[in-house]
């Protein structure tokens, strides 16, 4: 390809059907430094034409113009920007020039001068390249006024001009989707017409902004009327639709004192109804729990800030509850979350249809709930109300084709005869309500000081506990089970102390259900297994057995079983060493899992225990399903055992002592304190027992003579 002087490229197409003629176009062009293609007829010409792209045609015509009708014509009609210079004969320039009659068809008498023609040849071109520009600029502007209008009519906004009276000029077409309001009935309507007369004389300069100067970056918030057709007839009604403007004055300058003067407003308003949703959604989320829709925590301090406030003024009282659902855990565990969640919504529901107007219900977390009982006249009020909310908690729960049963307990307090702050009054309920969960369930308690004090103890109970096994204060005790019938020890059952720095020596009951309640008994229950497996390897005794208790949150822990297995390994103690003793409420939890669990267990060597037999719950049909070696009866069965072996108790222990032995299981009776006791259990078959009548719980130093010297003294 040729470059011209001029620095363009050009495409010629040079047209003779005198061959000579043709070699001096050629010549020419090539000395000019055109690019070109050279044909000698008509035909050949519309050919070229057709395939390809040319900047300029240069024909020489001979005597015979009729002969390129054809040529001009296609160019006219197919190629009206492609120039044609004609060189024709003297003699025929006059008859031809008024013949094409064409803007782009350019005549020079022939033979060509070639000045002349070099000089029309650039001249044409450079029009070319003018008009070429212009074309391209119109082009341009056609299709920006084209995106203008598209973005304009399809913008989410409303977007508008008014005049300096406030008329509407322009409006897009968003409007009708909005407002269902058309464009064509707006234009020339004063702006007031979307709006209410309230909500002009709110915002009278908001939509019909006059300053012009940084107004686009500030904008308004105001309601505009969306028109709804009712049922279908001309009948008509608005609603009241949150918008947001931006607008700003549209101002020229006046010529004559060169001063702006207001022309009108510009201005785009945008729906914010989603927006104000999303912030209402987030405002409610904000205060209230969404699993119940009950107010949270937050909304409840508000709420209860305000009752106080009140009862300042009118004298009266007001009272916080604090309600636990029983044996929620359970039914959650053992049913799953969302069962659980469906319960919890349902308690919702049942206790605040027995509600008064003004009370409040609220969802603490979990399973707790808490009241406000504003505007009281006496604790009876709030007795009350917590008797209805325990009857409605009785009656059963239907869910899924489950009847569940659940139970609460109740704390409360009373402003201000329990306290006068927002959060002593509810601490002061929480408490009052762990007193009744400790003391039985399903009841209600006011709070008392006395409470206050046994709260405050656990917490430091608490705290303690965190630092006692860092600390080295825990140490084991050991008591000793025998076998009546060898005179010999069956096994060693462990009970952890603790040597408190100020309390000195504490016994499990009063610390392990704080440690159960706040999970440190995960970290206590990995220290005592480790310690006895200590002490089985100090003591090289490979065929004895010590017991080691294991609360149901220990058990149902996902590390029960790798804590074990690391215990015993680390002290190379055989897992036939240990016996896992359980309690009868983990048995009333997930028994398909706690199965699993204890049968892996067992197959690993451990042997399994039932402590505190008798005394739960648990379904007597679950027991052959377990790998369960041993039971042990609880002493309290015990307690009322005489000579004559005639009472109650009597007759549950001979029981229980048949059922071991028709199960095949070893019965280890405990807190055997009389020789009486110790008679009447050998009489029923009953040989392995412990208790103080043959030794009470003795340091590791003495338990390791005990098990050097395992002999029963009568």
């Amino acid at each position: 390809m040729t470059t011209t002087k001029q620095g363009y490229t050009h495409n010629l197409l040079l047209i003779s059907e005198n061959q000579l003629s043709l070699k001096s176009l050629s010549g020419f062009s090539e000395s000019q430094g055109y690019q070109f293609k050279g044909v000698d007829g008509c035909d050949s010409a519309l050919d070229l034409i057709r395939r390809s792209n040319f900047d300029l045609i240069v024909l020489a015509v001979g005597h015979t113009p009729a002969r390129w009708n054809a040529l001009f014509d296609f160019v006219r009609e197919k190629r009206n920007q492609l120039p044609i210079i004609a060189l024709c004969d003297a003699g025929l320039f006059g008859e031809f020039s008024n013949r094409l009659n064409h803007p782009n068809i350019y005549p020079l008498v022939a033979p060509y001068n070639p000045v002349e023609l070099d000089k029309t040849i650039k001249e044409v071109l450079n029009q070319r390249r003018i008009q070429f520009e212009v074309n391209t600029l119109q082009e341009r502007i056609k299709q920006s006024e084209k995106m203008h209008r598209f973005l304009v009519n399809n913008s989410p906004d409303i977007i508008y001009i008014l005049n300096e009276r406030g008329e509407i000029n322009f409006i897009n077409d968003r409007v009708e989707k909005l407002l269902n309001i058309s464009k064509e009935e707006l234009i020339g309507k004063h702006f007031s017409t979307l709006m209410s007369e309230e909500e002009c004389k709110q915002h009278p300069y908001v939509f019909n902004e006059r300053r012009a100067i940084k107004r686009v970056e500030q904008r308004s918030e105001l309601h505009l009327r969306k028109r709804l057709y009712l049922n279908g007839e001309d009948k008509t009604t608005s609603l009241s639709m949150p918008f947001e403007i931006s607008a700003m004055g549209i101002y020229e300058i006046d010529r004559r004192n060169s001063k702006p003067q207001f022309r009108g407003t510009y201005g785009i308003a945008r729906d914010i109804t989603d927006r104000k949703q999303a912030e209402s959604l987030m405002r409610f989320q904000a205060y209230h729990d969404l699993l119940t829709g009950l107010p949270n925590r937050t909304l409840f301090r508000d709420r209860l800030s305000l009752a106080i406030s009140h009862s300042k003024r009118s004298g009266s009282k007001v009272a916080v509850m604090f309600v636990d659902l029983d044996r929620f855990k359970l039914i959650n565990d053992s049913l799953g979350h969302t069962i659980g969640d469906q319960l919890i919504q349902a308690v919702a529901r049942r206790t605040s249809e027995i509600l008064r107007e003004g009370d409040t219900l609220s969802r603490f977390g979990g399973d707790e709930f808490t009241l406000l009982l504003p505007n009281i006249r006496s604790q009876e009020d709030a007795v009350i109300i917590a008797k209805k909310i325990l009857h409605e908690l009785k009656q059963p729960f239907f869910i899924e084709n489950h009847e569940l049963y659940v139970s609460g307990s109740i704390g409360i307090a009373i402003y201000p005869d329990h306290g006068e702050q927002i959060e002593q009054l509810i601490q002061n309920a929480d408490i009052a309500m762990y007193h009744i969960k400790s003391h039985g369930k399903n009841g209600y308690q006011f709070f008392n000081e006395k409470m206050n004090q046994s709260y405050a103890e656990r917490l430091t109970t608490e705290q303690d506990l965190r630092q006692c096994v860092e600390g080295e204060q825990l140490f084991l005790e050991y008591q000793p089970i025998y076998n009546v019938q060898t005179s010999g020890v069956y096994a060693l059952e462990a009970y952890v102390r603790w040597n408190h720095p100020q309390r000195g020596i504490l016994n499990p009951a009063q610390f392990l259900h704080v440690a159960e309640e706040t999970g440190i008994i995960i970290e206590l229950g990995n220290w005592v297994i480790n310690r006895v497996c200590a002490d089985l390897e100090e003591w090289a005794n490979p065929i004895l057995t010590i017991a080691v208790n294991f609360s149901p949150k220990q058990v149902e822990h996902a590390d029960f079983e790798n804590m074990l297995m690391s215990a015993v390994k680390a002290h190379n103690v055989s897992p036939n060493q240990i016996e896992l003793e359980i309690t009868e409420e983990l048995l009333m939890t997930d028994l398909n899992l706690i199965t699993s669990k204890l049968k892996r267990l067992s197959r690993l060597g451990f042997s399994i225990s039932v402590d505190d037999f008798g005394t739960g719950y648990s379904s007597l049909s679950c027991l052959h399903k377990l790998p369960i070696n041993t039971i042990k009866l609880h002493e309290s069965f015990l307690r009322h055992i005489s000579n004559q072996y005639q009472s109650g108790d009597a007759c549950i222990v001979s029981a229980i002592t048949a059922m071991a032995s028709g199960l095949n299981l070893n019965l280890v009776a405990e807190g055997v304190e009389t020789q009486q006791q110790k008679d009447y259990l050998m009489n029923l078959g009953c040989n392995t027992m412990q208790g103080h009548l043959f030794q009470g719980p003795v340091s590791s130093q003495e338990a390791r003579k005990i098990v050097v010297a395992p002999v029963l003294t009568e």
